[in-house]
């Protein structure tokens, strides 16, 4: 599995019905882990990004359909982010 981190912004639709958005995060995870993913972790930000979603998916393109998904709502936009843990990047610096 590969390890991405969604950034995600409301939308003015999404901050209008934002006292339905902890419910909306659980329909998310359904969503994750219907398609074969495992949701690790989900922040709750301030500044830039309203929210930080961590996942693991099998591939690229399960990912971008997860994060099209969610963003077909029109809740919330999404950055999509791979992320590489420390032994990931220490076998891309060792095969340089």
């Amino acid at each position: 599995m590969q390890t991405y981190v969604l950034l995600t912004t409301f939308t003015n639709q999404g901050i209008e019905n934002v006292r339905d958005s902890p419910e909306r995060t659980d329909h998310a995870r359904e969503l994750v882990e219907s398609l074969g993913g495992t949701w690790k972790e989900f922040f709750v930000t301030m500044g830039r990004y309203d929210g930080v979603v961590i996942v693991d998916f099998p591939d690229d393109e399960t990912a971008a359909q997860a994060a099209l998904t969610l963003a077909e709502s029109g809740n919330v936009t999404t950055e999509t982010l791979r992320a590489f843990s420390l032994e990931e990047f220490r076998d891309v610096v060792e095969a340089m």
